[in-house]
């Protein structure tokens, strides 16, 4: 097996079995996910009780969305129940509206550079 691969399951950070997720046997809700890879605007929350913090803003990109929630790639792992306001498409492709959601977990991608720096699954919930 040469190359990234090899390096990486051989001799790399990522052993044999890191990329094994537990997965869910109860299917609930997830027929009801549509595919969108699209970027998307989001603004991190500074909690009320901190007036010094300032909100980070950036893009993702979206893997796919449901009524409860959607997947993004990020640049960062943001902390779990951290409140995020992303910009969810509209069938109106010139308009976005501004949705607020949860971040219920990460996963970080076990491509990339071995300082850290990479890219994470994030899974929003929507907050209504």
């Amino acid at each position: 097996m040469p190359g990234f691969l090899h390096h990486h399951l051989e001799g790399g950070n990522v052993g044999p079995y890191e990329w094994e997720w537990p997965m869910s046997t109860t299917f609930q809700k997830h027929n009801e996910r549509a595919a969108l890879l699209r970027s998307i605007p989001y603004e991190m929350t500074a909690p009320i009780d901190d007036r010094s913090a300032s909100a980070h803003q950036g893009k993702a990109l979206s893997v796919n969305i449901s009524n409860g929630g959607m997947l993004l790639v990020m640049d960062q792992a943001p902390a779990i129940e951290q409140v995020m306001q992303v910009y969810v498409p509209t069938p109106t492709t010139a308009a976005e509206t501004p949705t607020l959601a949860e971040v219920r977990w990460t996963r970080k991608l076990r491509f990339g550079n071995n300082d850290g720096t990479g890219s994470y699954f994030v899974g929003l919930k929507f907050v209504f």
